[in-house]
């Protein structure tokens, strides 16, 4: 019995009960929204002691931090601190990427760590596996791919990306509308490179039955992945990229009758003007599958600063509907992420969740910000830094820039425009 089913039963779920209580929603609403299929709960039945989290329509913007090892650089340990870093920050859910080292041993202890929900991406195991012990991705055989995505499960994984999305059909399409950047996803050059030289379907798309009851036997989420999601502006919202959703889509409702919980992943570079059609294309497509966005990333100019690149593409995709946002480091495009740029990307992230939660109207959001406000006009430093996003940078900037003034900061001085004329309206603020 999966969340799904037992949501469409009318049935009373622990992981629901959490979620409706952090949410401060009712819990039968939370119900018919994971019945209706927007709203997913990430919680496989054999990670003990975690943390349930609800994405979709309705609930707060979540936000998600990608880990993992690289063959060029292998250190469990440092991957823990990003780990513990950015559950400081705020993340809401964790994704492991390794492709370097002992992935399983890696991934479970990732996992042991975690509390919150956690995501993999199936097809890396098993390509390094390939790689190794069959001397080629290409040699990958199908039944590689299914014994990792069930050991996987087994071990406690909330939700797994695949990309069912990518089959004969829209590789085909790709190849008669030429891109600048191809194919960006690594999952998605994977399984392309390995349909062209088998000449065979993906099977992820081919056997997707089969892949839903590993699904339901664990009460795994699918992350419906964009195998095709444009790795430029040039190339966003293109033939291929739009027929991968089409297919997500029909996948969607195949997954949702049989009890497995979905969401979809979205792109990726995409220029300011074409963010929200793409949010409402997936949402119109999918039956309003929750939507898990890359940012997305609104130049591709910014290297060491596409945390803020995407922050913006992020703030407007959350205000479009998007339900579920990828943090992106200073790194991106650069390199493996260091501690301190994980930091950074979730606070980054965090903001453009908040910022899109205020023009949703979201009431925990707009009172935060009113807080905030009246702290300011009563010069009060710690209830302002309190309620900041990230505190302690705030509390940093506060101490080492601190006015000789007890209530001032060094950027005013004596010209603090508050207090300057709050005096002449002492009598009615």
């Amino acid at each position: 019995m999966t969340q799904r089913t037992e949501a469409l039963k009318g049935g009373h779920i622990k992981e629901m009960e959490m979620v409706a209580g952090e949410e401060d929603v009712p819990y039968e609403w939370l119900r018919e929204k994971m019945a209706s299929g927007q709203v997913v709960i990430p919680a496989n039945r054999n990670h003990h002691g975690l943390q349930a989290k609800g994405i979709g329509d309705g609930l707060r913007i979540k936000v998600n931090t990608n880990l993992g090892t690289s063959p060029d650089h292998i250190d469990l340990e440092e991957e823990l601190k990003k780990l513990e870093v950015a559950i400081q920050a705020g993340t809401d859910t964790v994704m492991d990427l390794s492709t370097g080292g002992d992935i399983a041993f890696i991934r479970r202890e990732i996992l042991k760590h975690s509390l919150i929900p956690m995501g993999t991406v199936p097809i890396y195991e098993a390509a390094t596996e390939a790689v190794k012990k069959r001397k080629g991705l290409a040699n990958m055989r199908a039944e590689d791919l299914f014994e990792v995505i069930e050991r996987q499960a087994e071990e406690g994984v909330d939700f797994i990306t695949v990309h069912c999305g990518v089959n004969r059909n829209s590789v085909e399409r790709l190849r008669r509308n030429p891109r600048i950047m191809g194919v960006v996803s690594r999952d998605g050059a994977f399984l392309v490179e390995w349909m062209i030289y088998n000449e065979q379907e993906n099977p992820l798309y081919e056997q997707f039955d089969r892949l839903l009851e590993i699904a339901k036997k664990y009460d795994v989420t699918l992350s419906l992945g964009d195998g095709l999601r444009p790795g430029c502006l040039a190339d966003a919202t293109d033939r291929p990229q739009v027929l991968e959703t089409i297919i997500l889509g029909e996948l969607t409702e195949r997954a949702w009758a049989e009890g497995v919980q979905v969401m979809i992943e979205g792109p990726g570079h995409v220029p300011l003007d074409q963010i929200e059609a793409n949010v409402l294309l997936e949402k119109k497509l999918c039956k309003g599958a929750p939507f898990y966005v890359l940012g997305p990333l609104v130049t591709d100019a910014t290297p060491g600063y596409d945390h803020i690149t995407s922050a913006i593409g992020g703030a407007i995709a959350g205000k479009a509907g998007a339900d579920f946002l990828c943090y992106v480091t200073p790194s991106e495009h650069l390199g493996l992420p260091f501690v301190e740029d994980v930091r950074e990307g979730v606070i980054a992230v965090r903001i453009a969740a908040h910022a899109a939660e205020i023009a949703r109207g979201n009431k925990k959001a707009l009172e935060r910000d009113l807080e905030i406000s009246k702290a300011r006009k009563k010069f009060d430093w710690e209830r302002q830094i309190e309620l900041a996003i990230d505190p302690p940078k705030a509390r940093q900037y506060r101490k080492q820039r601190r006015s000789g003034e007890k209530d001032g900061c060094t950027m005013c001085g004596e010209f603090w425009a508050i207090k300057r004329v709050k005096e002449f309206f002492k009598n009615s603020w």
